[in-house]
């Protein structure tokens, strides 16, 4: 049996989940996330969400575990949220926010200005000597990600400098120049 799969999910107080018609709905403090599923049941016992398959085959085992993932990250994130935190490495590469305006100087002709979903919340830290940092929180992780990956997609790092938008604690493989 799949070990993701059977773990249960433990519900935090101040969580609710609705379960109606293969539409899973998660309620907490940070917000509301729905998830539709196929296949897979979901019982709630005693503070816990377990899942179960209908079928020992390939397709319901993949769905199995992964409809366990999903819906743990949306109890996570209803609860706690998640946070991505990119850092512009390069001179003269900063950022700012204006509310949901990101605003990125990553050394092209002009500025890169994006509007952000009303779900993330945007923070730039720039601070004097250090590398600016721009922190992305909400309560959906796929949203989060997604933002970070497409704003990390404008200056991927380089390996011979390293310049360019990394995640904060990312190690990129640097590469020797030439030799003389």
């Amino acid at each position: 049996m799949s070990r993701i799969g059977k773990s249960p999910i433990a519900i935090p107080e101040g969580v609710t989940i609705d379960i109606k018609e293969g539409v899973i709905t998660v309620k907490g403090k940070l917000g509301e996330l729905s998830q539709e599923i196929a296949d897979i049941t979901v019982k709630q016992e005693e503070g816990n969400l377990v899942l179960e398959r209908p079928t020992e085959s390939k397709d319901h085992k993949a769905k199995h575990g992964l409809y366990r993932a999903l819906i743990n990250n949306m109890v996570e994130g209803v609860s706690k949220g998640f946070t991505k935190e990119l850092e512009l490495v390069g001179v003269g590469y900063r950022a700012s926010n204006q509310g949901q305006k990101l605003d990125l100087a990553l050394g092209f002709s002009h500025n890169i200005i994006i509007d952000l979903a009303p779900e993330v919340k945007v923070e730039t830290i720039s601070e004097k000597g250090k590398n600016p940092i721009v922190k992305l929180t909400s309560h959906d992780k796929q949203l989060v990600g997604q933002v970070a990956a497409k704003i990390r997609g404008f200056r991927k790092p380089e390996p011979y400098k390293g310049k360019g938008v990394k995640f904060v604690g990312e190690q990129i493989r640097r590469k020797a120049g030439k030799s003389a």
